[in-house]
Protein backbone atom coordinates (compact mmCIF):
# COMPACT_ATOMS: atom_id res chain seq x y z
CA UNK A 1 0.00 0.00 0.00
CA UNK A 2 1.46 3.16 -1.37
CA UNK A 3 1.85 6.40 1.32
CA UNK A 4 -1.12 8.74 0.16
CA UNK A 5 -3.22 5.08 0.05
CA UNK A 6 -2.27 4.13 3.86
CA UNK A 7 -2.80 7.96 4.92
CA UNK A 8 -6.33 8.44 3.12
CA UNK A 9 -7.19 5.05 4.59
CA UNK A 10 -6.54 6.32 8.16
CA UNK A 11 -8.08 9.74 8.07
CA UNK A 12 -11.36 7.82 6.85
CA UNK A 13 -10.95 5.08 10.20
CA UNK A 14 -10.18 8.46 12.20
CA UNK A 15 -13.88 9.49 10.82
CA UNK A 16 -15.80 6.48 10.80
CA UNK A 17 -14.32 6.33 14.68
CA UNK A 18 -14.74 10.04 16.04
CA UNK A 19 -16.79 12.08 13.99
CA UNK A 20 -20.81 11.67 13.70
CA UNK A 21 -22.43 11.24 10.24
CA UNK A 22 -23.25 14.75 9.33
CA UNK A 23 -25.75 15.33 6.69
CA UNK A 24 -25.45 18.82 6.82
CA UNK A 25 -22.15 19.12 6.34
CA UNK A 26 -22.32 16.41 3.37
CA UNK A 27 -24.29 18.77 1.75
CA UNK A 28 -22.38 21.25 2.13
CA UNK A 29 -19.70 19.21 0.73
CA UNK A 30 -21.24 18.27 -2.47
CA UNK A 31 -22.49 22.20 -2.83
CA UNK A 32 -19.11 23.24 -3.53
CA UNK A 33 -18.33 20.04 -5.73
CA UNK A 34 -20.93 21.13 -7.96
CA UNK A 35 -20.14 24.27 -7.78
CA UNK A 36 -16.68 23.77 -9.10
CA UNK A 37 -15.20 25.15 -6.18
CA UNK A 38 -11.54 23.89 -5.85
CA UNK A 39 -10.99 21.28 -3.47
CA UNK A 40 -9.11 23.39 -0.97
CA UNK A 41 -11.58 22.43 1.81
CA UNK A 42 -9.82 20.87 5.39
CA UNK A 43 -10.98 17.94 6.10
CA UNK A 44 -13.71 16.63 8.52
CA UNK A 45 -10.73 15.46 10.99
CA UNK A 46 -9.20 19.08 10.69
CA UNK A 47 -12.76 20.83 11.32
CA UNK A 48 -13.62 18.75 13.96
CA UNK A 49 -9.63 19.47 15.49
CA UNK A 50 -10.65 23.07 14.60
CA UNK A 51 -13.69 22.64 16.40
CA UNK A 52 -12.05 21.36 19.76
CA UNK A 53 -9.04 24.13 19.91
CA UNK A 54 -11.88 26.95 19.65
CA UNK A 55 -14.09 24.93 22.90
CA UNK A 56 -10.84 24.58 24.44
CA UNK A 57 -10.33 28.18 23.82
CA UNK A 58 -13.72 29.60 24.85
CA UNK A 59 -13.70 31.95 22.20
CA UNK A 60 -16.37 34.37 20.75
CA UNK A 61 -14.89 36.61 18.84
CA UNK A 62 -13.46 34.23 15.60
CA UNK A 63 -11.68 35.58 11.80
CA UNK A 64 -11.53 33.32 9.35
CA UNK A 65 -9.37 34.80 6.24
CA UNK A 66 -10.37 33.07 3.32
CA UNK A 67 -14.04 31.32 3.64
CA UNK A 68 -14.37 28.76 0.21
CA UNK A 69 -17.27 27.80 0.34
CA UNK A 70 -17.61 27.83 4.41
CA UNK A 71 -17.07 24.25 5.47
CA UNK A 72 -14.45 25.18 7.60
CA UNK A 73 -17.03 28.28 8.66
CA UNK A 74 -19.27 26.16 9.75
CA UNK A 75 -17.12 23.60 11.75
CA UNK A 76 -15.86 26.69 13.63
CA UNK A 77 -19.63 28.51 14.11
CA UNK A 78 -21.02 25.50 15.83
CA UNK A 79 -17.76 25.75 18.47
CA UNK A 80 -19.20 29.22 19.42
CA UNK A 81 -21.62 30.21 22.56
CA UNK A 82 -24.68 31.63 21.59
CA UNK A 83 -23.35 35.30 21.53
CA UNK A 84 -20.38 34.11 20.10
CA UNK A 85 -19.53 35.84 16.15
CA UNK A 86 -17.50 34.81 13.01
CA UNK A 87 -16.33 37.20 10.96
CA UNK A 88 -14.75 35.09 7.59
CA UNK A 89 -13.43 36.75 4.31
CA UNK A 90 -13.62 35.84 0.73
CA UNK A 91 -12.36 37.38 -2.47
CA UNK A 92 -14.23 35.54 -5.04
CA UNK A 93 -17.69 36.79 -5.18
CA UNK A 94 -19.09 32.97 -6.39
CA UNK A 95 -17.39 31.53 -4.08
CA UNK A 96 -19.02 33.70 -1.03
CA UNK A 97 -22.13 33.21 -2.76
CA UNK A 98 -22.07 29.81 -2.20
CA UNK A 99 -20.57 29.76 0.99
CA UNK A 100 -23.83 32.35 2.15
CA UNK A 101 -25.99 29.61 0.66
CA UNK A 102 -24.34 26.91 3.07
CA UNK A 103 -24.35 28.70 6.26
CA UNK A 104 -27.93 29.32 5.43
CA UNK A 105 -28.30 25.59 5.08
CA UNK A 106 -26.57 25.06 8.58
CA UNK A 107 -28.58 27.40 10.50
CA UNK A 108 -25.85 29.36 10.97
CA UNK A 109 -26.28 32.80 8.70
CA UNK A 110 -27.11 35.05 12.18
CA UNK A 111 -23.56 34.23 13.96
CA UNK A 112 -21.40 34.50 10.63
CA UNK A 113 -20.53 37.66 9.02
CA UNK A 114 -19.40 37.30 5.87
CA UNK A 115 -17.75 40.26 4.19
CA UNK A 116 -16.38 39.73 0.08
CA UNK A 117 -13.07 41.46 -1.15
CA UNK A 118 -9.68 41.74 -1.29
CA UNK A 119 -9.05 40.14 2.40
CA UNK A 120 -6.11 42.89 2.98
CA UNK A 121 -8.50 46.11 2.40
CA UNK A 122 -11.27 44.05 4.71
CA UNK A 123 -8.68 43.55 7.23
CA UNK A 124 -8.15 47.54 7.13
CA UNK A 125 -11.82 48.17 6.75
CA UNK A 126 -11.91 46.50 9.92
CA UNK A 127 -9.54 48.24 11.72
CA UNK A 128 -10.98 51.38 10.32
CA UNK A 129 -14.53 50.16 11.95
CA UNK A 130 -13.01 49.97 15.47
CA UNK A 131 -13.62 45.83 15.15
CA UNK A 132 -12.57 44.28 18.43
CA UNK A 133 -9.82 41.86 19.26
CA UNK A 134 -10.54 38.44 18.36
CA UNK A 135 -10.09 35.37 20.40
CA UNK A 136 -9.44 32.73 17.36
CA UNK A 137 -7.88 33.77 14.22
CA UNK A 138 -7.58 30.75 11.50
CA UNK A 139 -5.64 31.98 8.18
CA UNK A 140 -6.48 29.87 5.29
CA UNK A 141 -6.00 32.10 2.16
CA UNK A 142 -3.62 33.04 -0.78
CA UNK A 143 -0.20 32.18 0.43
CA UNK A 144 1.56 34.67 -0.75
CA UNK A 145 0.35 37.21 1.49
CA UNK A 146 0.42 34.75 4.83
CA UNK A 147 3.15 37.02 6.08
CA UNK A 148 0.45 40.20 5.90
CA UNK A 149 -2.11 38.18 7.24
CA UNK A 150 0.32 37.49 10.22
CA UNK A 151 0.43 41.34 10.94
CA UNK A 152 -2.83 41.78 10.60
CA UNK A 153 -3.93 38.87 13.17
CA UNK A 154 -1.67 40.32 15.59
CA UNK A 155 -3.30 43.87 15.11
CA UNK A 156 -6.53 42.00 15.95
CA UNK A 157 -5.26 39.77 18.56
CA UNK A 158 -4.62 40.44 22.48
CA UNK A 159 -2.88 38.15 25.06
CA UNK A 160 -4.41 34.37 24.51
CA UNK A 161 -5.41 34.96 20.99
CA UNK A 162 -4.88 32.00 19.19
CA UNK A 163 -3.58 32.04 15.80
CA UNK A 164 -3.83 28.93 13.35
CA UNK A 165 -2.39 28.65 9.93
CA UNK A 166 -2.62 26.11 7.30
CA UNK A 167 -1.02 24.86 5.01
CA UNK A 168 2.54 25.52 5.83
CA UNK A 169 5.04 22.23 5.29
CA UNK A 170 3.81 22.24 1.49
CA UNK A 171 4.68 19.02 1.02
CA UNK A 172 8.34 19.77 2.47
CA UNK A 173 8.18 22.61 -0.60
CA UNK A 174 9.25 25.24 2.47
CA UNK A 175 12.87 23.61 2.72
CA UNK A 176 13.35 24.58 -1.10
CA UNK A 177 14.49 28.22 -0.28
CA UNK A 178 15.29 28.70 -3.89
CA UNK A 179 12.11 27.90 -4.87
CA UNK A 180 10.07 29.76 -7.44
CA UNK A 181 6.76 29.22 -6.30
CA UNK A 182 5.38 32.43 -4.54
CA UNK A 183 2.97 30.12 -2.07
CA UNK A 184 5.93 28.68 -0.98
CA UNK A 185 7.96 32.06 -0.43
CA UNK A 186 4.94 33.20 1.25
CA UNK A 187 5.26 30.71 3.64
CA UNK A 188 8.82 30.44 4.34
CA UNK A 189 9.11 34.83 5.12
CA UNK A 190 5.76 33.70 7.66
CA UNK A 191 8.16 31.85 9.13
CA UNK A 192 10.72 34.08 9.13
CA UNK A 193 8.41 36.59 10.55
CA UNK A 194 6.60 34.39 13.25
CA UNK A 195 10.27 33.69 14.68
CA UNK A 196 11.53 37.09 14.80
CA UNK A 197 8.19 38.31 16.50
CA UNK A 198 8.22 38.26 20.04
CA UNK A 199 4.42 38.63 20.45
CA UNK A 200 3.49 35.24 19.74
CA UNK A 201 4.79 31.83 20.44
CA UNK A 202 4.00 29.28 17.73
CA UNK A 203 4.69 25.90 16.23
CA UNK A 204 3.75 23.69 13.55
CA UNK A 205 2.64 20.58 13.27
CA UNK A 206 3.37 18.21 10.31
CA UNK A 207 0.12 16.59 8.60
CA UNK A 208 -1.07 13.54 6.16
CA UNK A 209 -3.83 12.49 5.61
CA UNK A 210 -6.61 12.36 2.61
CA UNK A 211 -5.58 16.14 2.22
CA UNK A 212 -1.82 14.89 1.20
CA UNK A 213 1.17 15.89 3.32
CA UNK A 214 0.64 19.62 4.64
CA UNK A 215 0.95 21.37 8.51
CA UNK A 216 -0.51 23.63 10.52
CA UNK A 217 0.70 26.49 12.29
CA UNK A 218 -0.48 26.52 15.96
CA UNK A 219 0.21 29.98 17.60
CA UNK A 220 -0.59 32.19 20.64
CA UNK A 221 -0.06 36.04 21.74
CA UNK A 222 1.63 36.91 24.68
Amino acid sequence: MQPNETWEKVDHYIEQQLIPHDPILERVLSANRMAALPPYDVSPSQGKLLQLLIQMKGAKRILEIGTLGGYSTIWMARALPADGRLVTLELDPHQAEIAQANLQLAGLASKVELRVGDALAQLAELEAEGTQPFDFIFIDADKPNNPHYLKWALAFSRPGTVILGDNVIREGEILREESADARVQGVRTFYELLAQEPRISATAIQTVGSKGYDGFMLGIVI
